[in-house]
């Protein structure tokens, strides 16, 4: 009974400390997607095809410079829709501005077979004040017919 009230009490103590400094937001923005069948040939002629994104994100605060923090957005380009999750490590390398760094998990609702695709991003964010930040993201993909991605966007928390 004594370890069953010791775990309570520790599980409520880590998740109030965690909900504290727990912040929660949305962002949205434009994207741009560079489409080429030959990955080697990247940058020689790409099709560029510019689309929006819009989503929500969780921030937990870890230390002062260190953040974690898992994004869900919904993104389009042209006709093609899809989610992406990614999972940033963010840094403070200054007051305001932090790199974020992390895999995004893929599900494509047209555009592939393979419909589950597991893509690298880096980013950085520039916050304004506590609640407003502009991101710079850019998207890599791994495989081939995988389109690599910037995206220019702004946060807001709550």
């Amino acid at each position: 009974m004594k370890y069953i009230f010791f775990i309570s009490f520790f599980l409520s103590s880590v998740t109030s400390t965690l909900l504290a400094q727990t912040s929660f937001g949305v962002k949205g923005g434009v994207n741009f997607t560079f489409f080429n069948e030959n990955q080697e040939q990247f940058g020689e002629d790409p099709e560029i095809e510019t689309g929006y994104f819009g989503g929500l994100f969780v921030d937990f605060k870890i230390s002062e410079s260190f953040h974690v923090q898992p994004e869900l957005l919904y993104k389009g380009v042209g006709d093609f829709h899809f989610i992406n999750a990614p999972f940033y490590l963010e840094y403070y390398v200054a007051k305001d501005l932090s790199l974020l760094l992390g895999p995004s998990l893929n599900y494509f609702f047209d555009l592939f077979v393979n419909k589950f695709k597991v893509r690298a991003d880096i980013s950085t964010a520039y916050h304004f004040s506590e609640n407003i930040e502009a991101n710079l993201k850019y998207t890599i993909g791994f495989e081939e017919l995988s389109p690599n991605v910037l995206f220019l966007g702004l946060g807001f928390g709550f």
